[in-house]
């Protein structure tokens, strides 16, 4: 195990033999006058070194970053207004060609539509041309068709008879009987 074991420590403070200082030297009272004259000097070169040279340098320095700076925040705002402008002149253009896509659009249609009216036009004409000439083809074949008829129909009529009564009767009586039947 261990022994416990105290030692006594003692101190001893050094005086120095003219018996003068009693403790830490800046805390002197004979020392103060010595150290107030150096701290005014020292503050003064300071505040003399400060207030010529590091002061107007930052100063200098925060000026140039503040022109700066509202150098880029003026071109920023210039670059913006030509930014608007090119985009209104671009929507201003992009209307204006929409504008005429529209207006060519609608004259294309237009001619389209006239050249179509002209075309059903040539059209009506040439089919009216074609019925009129079928209708006088079929009044034509009629008129041929109803004399053949009437020949065919006296025929028959003339057959009919003949074989029924036994014998034929005229051609006057039988076109006499076809115009009073075709009459009525």
């Amino acid at each position: 195990m261990a022994e416990n074991s105290a030692q006594t420590i003692s101190t001893t403070e050094h005086v120095p033999a003219n018996g003068q200082g009693h403790g830490f030297p800046p805390f002197d009272r004979q020392n103060f006058p010595s150290q107030l004259f150096w701290l005014a000097i020292t503050f003064i070169a300071l505040y003399v070194l400060m207030a010529r040279i590091a002061l107007p340098r930052i100063e200098s320095i925060l000026t140039a970053r503040r022109a700066r700076i509202d150098d880029d925040l003026t071109q920023a705002q210039r670059f913006k207004d030509l930014s608007d402008t090119a985009l209104a002149a671009h929507e201003k253009a992009l209307s204006d060609a929409r504008s005429r896509a529209q207006a060519l659009a609608n004259e294309t249609r237009a001619s389209a539509e006239a050249e179509a009216e002209v075309r059903r036009r040539e059209m009506d004409s040439k089919l009216s041309l074609h019925i009129a000439e079928a209708e006088r083809t079929i009044a034509a074949k009629r008129s041929a068709a109803m004399t053949n008829v009437r020949a065919i129909a006296g025929e028959a009529a003339g057959a009919i008879v003949e074989r029924l009564v036994g014998s034929r009767p005229a051609s006057h009586e039988i076109a006499a009987a076809l115009d009073s039947v075709l009459k009525k």
